[in-house]
């Protein structure tokens, strides 16, 4: 893993992934790994799962800012372990663990507050919008470029983006695409937008609140927030042809409605949307559609137990290898030349079915939802990966 566990006082040792601090009714949780882009780690996971458990249960913790160190709020998974591991129980621990915690950030019972100032890619983007409150910057940027080397949306992503309006999920699903902060306050993945020279007096400002009322925090907040609106070349402006190309029913009816409109004038976006699509994993892009289209009529449960599935059968190949060699690619021997397989037109509905496909009850993702079990049980412990 990327880094060890080390103790989790504050400030205790270099090498801690994961800071935390009590401060009245305020808890403060550090990301610290700047190194790494603050990468999440096993380690991480497990420890943002005992923090959270812990401060859910105790009476006078109210209000939690979560923040990363140094340029990045967090950049999303390992990739490296990932490639290593393969499937193995490590892996299958860490995968299981993140998105039981994600179930338990977007139902969590106090108040979330995330400080992004930097860099927010796949799982990070994921913990940043399942909190109650995102603060964005200059210095924002947000995207979920799973499918593009042959994963999926995922850590709840997949939900969360089938809920943009019109086709702007499968979009931005799709390509990957960066939005920044004021794109994230024009599309609701974002709350406020505070400019980061004002991020360290927010935080003073709501430590001193010492409360976690909600309407207390917002408008405390709203002392420092700016109104914005996007830059005058963002692709929100084309929100009405991405919702004509990306509603389409297929990856290849989707290319084909873009290479359409490639000529238009003032559609010049469109061609390196083609090109982003065509040099993607087809398995990833196709999984991914599905996926967010899925979602759309999913519960925030369902969801994150159909992208759990899917995790697990894309770890052990049961279609496709292009997950690790799209890994490869990117982060290995970084030659960015990845040689996918299967082609676009042999990823067919049959494949997907497979990889999308049940696990037995033991093996499944267990969620508090069912009513079977209280909200902090269902732990890897009690699963069957762990008990095999």
């Amino acid at each position: 893993m990327a880094s060890p566990m080390a103790d989790s006082k504050p400030g205790s040792q270099p090498s801690q992934v994961v800071l935390d601090e009590e401060k009245g009714r305020v808890r403060v949780v550090t990301l610290n790994n700047p190194r790494k882009l603050n990468i999440i780690s096993r380690e991480v996971v497990i420890r943002l799962t005992e923090i959270y458990e812990k401060w859910e249960k105790e009476n006078d913790a109210e209000m939690i800012i979560i923040k990363g160190a140094g340029r990045a709020f967090s950049a999303g998974g390992d990739l490296r372990v990932f490639y290593y591991g393969k499937a193995d129980k490590h892996v299958i621990e860490a995968v299981y663990k993140m998105y039981w915690l994600q179930y338990h950030i977007h139902t969590y019972k106090k108040t979330l507050v995330a400080i992004v100032n930097g860099l927010a890619i796949g799982g990070g983007a994921s913990i940043t919008v399942a909190s109650t409150f995102k603060v964005v910057t200059e210095k924002t940027v947000l995207s979920a470029p799973e499918a593009g080397f042959g994963f999926h949306t995922d850590a709840s992503l997949s939900y969360i983006l089938s809920h943009l309006p019109g086709h702007l999920g499968e979009y931005l699903a799709l390509t990957g695409a960066r939005l920044d902060g004021a794109e994230m306050i024009a599309t609701g993945l974002g709350t406020h937008y505070i400019p980061s020279e004002k991020l360290e007096d927010l935080e003073k400002r709501l430590v001193d609140l010492n409360s976690g009322d909600r309407n207390i925090v917002r408008a405390a907040m709203e002392e420092f927030s700016l109104q914005v609106q996007p830059g005058e070349k963002s692709i929100l402006y084309n929100r009405s042809l991405i919702a004509k190309c990306f509603s389409k029913d297929t990856v290849e009816e989707i290319i084909e409605t873009l290479i359409a409109e490639n000529n238009m004038e003032g559609n010049e976006w469109v061609k390196d949307t083609i090109q982003n699509l065509k040099r993607s994993s087809p398995t990833g892009l196709k999984m991914t559609l599905r996926s967010v289209r899925q979602a759309r009529k999913q519960t925030l449960s369902e969801c994150l137990k159909k992208e759990f599935r899917l995790t697990i059968n894309t770890l052990r190949g049961v279609i496709s290898n292009d997950i690790y060699e799209g890994m490869r690619a990117l982060v290995i021997d970084k030659d960015n030349s990845p040689k996918w397989n299967p082609p676009l037109s042999e990823v067919t509905e049959e494949k997907l079915d497979l990889v999308f496909s049940s696990f037995e009850e033991e093996f499944e993702l267990q969620l508090p939802q069912e009513e079977k079990i209280s909200r902090w049980e269902g732990k890897f412990e009690c699963s069957g990966f762990h008990l095999e």
